[in-house]
């Protein structure tokens, strides 16, 4: 392990940033650690860690809002494979592939069980993780994110990759393949993204630190060009998984069978801020049917990305966690 970043000040908490080993390299890891005494529950015990799991074009930046609501808690976010500083990971991706590198981080910086909160795929990495690795989870909250999308219509059960990337991402891994003169032509970029009505800090860093230096295409010597840190072999390969894959579909048996506790929080606006969200309402009571321990409820007045980056989402992810 070796801290790689200056400590910055969040107010709440002081931040690094952990390399630690998994598969085929290292896992960049943000730790914040609280600044005031640790938080304790009724009974006088240390409060567990919580670790933030992020979506699947996002990184460990997305939650700063969320760790600034937590007081004394010790938070751990890893920049899963294929995004963020861990980029340069190579596949296999897939959750199972995520849920062993985020139990490798939890592993060695956690110090024990932890709180796992996961927003969009990284529900779905959080439910796996849960499942494959339950020692190292002592409560599971699932943020817009986590149960199986239903496909839009149109979208067939037996479409490609590339189908389903676009059908269930559509504008956000268009932006994964294009270059950008400077930081703040990415900046303006995100400004006219209609789920950010308001621009702030927690977005602008969140921006900027998405965005890094890659050597030219056509291997020129005019210096590196400006592009989406997340890969977009990455992106193809967790969206099959996570429509798909077998290691999604076991967890959901397990859960179902063993009653498994999960907080399910839902956006009722989607990644443009359309209506309806990722999820309907429909999907989820019906989820809540077939999961006996699933506790569902909607934050309202929020889009799949301000669930976890602005208020009212902010209140109910740090509720949930407890």
């Amino acid at each position: 392990m070796s801290i790689v970043d200056q400590v910055e000040g969040t107010g709440s908490h002081t931040y690094t940033t952990h390399d630690v080993a998994v598969a085929g390299g290292t896992l960049r890891v943000g730790v914040w650690e609280p600044t005031a005494p640790a938080a304790t529950g009724a009974d006088g015990a240390t409060l567990p860690a919580v670790v933030l799991v992020h979506g699947i074009t996002a990184s460990h930046r997305a939650w700063p809002a969320v760790v600034e609501a937590l007081p004394g808690r010790r938070v751990i976010a890893p920049d899963l494979r294929g995004r963020g500083r861990s980029n340069g990971l190579p596949g296999p991706y897939g959750m199972a592939a995520h849920a062993d590198d985020v139990a490798a981080a939890v592993r060695e910086l956690a110090g024990g069980p932890a709180v796992v909160v996961g927003h969009s795929m990284g529900g779905f990495v959080s439910l796996v993780l849960t499942h494959r690795h339950p020692d190292l989870v002592e409560r599971l909250v699932l943020v817009d994110g986590g149960l199986p999308i239903p496909l839009p219509p149109g979208v067939p059960d037996g479409a490609t990759p590339d189908e389903l990337v676009r059908a269930l991402l559509g504008p956000a891994i268009e932006r994964l393949s294009q270059e950008f003169p400077s930081r703040e032509a990415y900046r303006e970029f995100w400004r006219a993204h209609p789920a950010f009505g308001e621009w702030t800090p927690v977005v602008e860093q969140y921006v900027d630190y998405d965005l890094a230096e890659f050597p030219a295409a056509d291997g020129s010597d005019g210096g590196p060009v400006l592009r989406p840190a997340t890969s977009p072999a990455a992106v193809a390969a967790d969206s099959a998984d996570s429509a798909r894959g077998d290691a999604l579909r076991g967890a959901l048996a397990w859960a179902a069978e063993t009653g498994l506790p999960i907080t399910f929080l839902r956006a009722p606006r989607g990644l443009l801020d359309q209506p309806g969200g990722m999820y309907p309402a429909g999907t989820v009571a019906e989820w809540a049917g077939r999961l006996p321990g699933l506790a569902a409820s909607e934050v309202a007045g929020v889009n799949h990305y301000t669930i976890i980056m602005a208020e009212p989402g902010v209140a109910a992810v740090v509720a949930a966690v407890g």
